[in-house]
């Protein structure tokens, strides 16, 4: 083995080069990939470096699918009546009974009694009697994406309805589960935002898209369009609509109309957009 005048064996000396060597080759390799990926690969990259971005789509994702599930997540019928637990507050899941036994995730069984001075109500549990929460279990029948019909449901108990049941998010003043209803909200919630934003889109890429690329009139006209909307605050223009729809509608009538004015007012920032990148090419 040679040595080097400063000491350091040649085999060292040739193995710190190649390194120094592929670390400078690092940076064009990756230079070269970005120019070579797609727009989807550029756009998925970008995002995945954004750590509340993932946190937030896995958050959306996961409200999506149980929008899409309602029916299967939601323990009970949204319209079901409890009317031994009107105003009921949330039941509390334990593992540990007051003997500090371990069990599988459970539910005590609540009674309600009355305060004979203010004639109100309160809920106390019954230590006595456990009632295990279970996956999968038999429950009110219903018809997934009405079409299916199924019983199953995620979560429950299996004590009848109208001796126990188990609210996440407590019961209504009618003993409705708040819980199940959230579910069934959330597909009207989420789809309103979804399909209006898909439409904005659609409006905003096609308006600007047309006055970007033909300009003259054209630009003038859907520029002026979209000046005059934007100079309407939001709020009252939103109200004002929806009191344009007729009060007699069905809910699912009234639910795209309501969809159709958000994709109404907000495909104007998009057109803009859409317009300036025309513009530039």
């Amino acid at each position: 083995m040679t040595t080097s005048p400063r000491g350091v064996p040649e085999e060292v000396r040739e193995r710190q080069a190649l390194d120094r060597h592929l670390e400078e080759e690092v940076p064009g390799a990756e230079e070269e990939r970005l120019y070579v990926a797609s727009q989807w690969q550029l756009m998925w990259w970008k995002f995945r470096k954004h750590k509340l971005a993932m946190a937030g789509g896995v958050i959306l994702i996961f409200f999506y699918l149980v929008a899409i599930f309602a029916e299967f997540v939601a323990p009970y019928d949204p319209e079901a009546y409890f009317a031994r637990y009107k105003l009921a507050p949330p039941t509390p899941i334990r593992i540990i009974d007051t003997e500090g036994k371990l069990h599988r995730p459970f539910i005590y069984q609540r009674d309600r009694i009355r305060n004979e001075e203010t004639l109100r109500y309160y809920y106390i549990d019954d230590i006595t009697i456990l009632h295990p929460i279970k996956l999968f279990v038999k429950g009110t029948p219903y018809k997934l994406w009405g079409i299916f019909d199924a019983d199953l449901h995620l979560f429950g108990v299996e004590a009848a309805r109208e001796e126990q049941g188990v609210f996440l998010a407590g019961a209504d003043r009618l003993g409705r589960d708040v819980f199940s209803r959230l579910c069934y909200g959330a597909r009207i919630s989420l789809s309103i935002g979804l399909i209006g934003v898909l439409m904005s889109l659609v409006l905003g890429i096609i308006l600007g898209g047309i006055s970007g690329y033909y300009g003259g009139r054209v630009d003038t006209i859907i520029q002026r369009v979209i000046e005059f909307v934007r100079t309407i605050p939001n709020i009252p223009l939103w109200m004002a609509l929806s009191a344009a729809l007729p009060a007699d509608w069905p809910v699912v009538r009234l639910y795209f109309g309501i969809t159709i004015i958000l994709s109404l007012i907000g495909w104007t920032g998009m057109a803009r957009v859409v317009r300036g990148r025309f513009l530039a090419l």
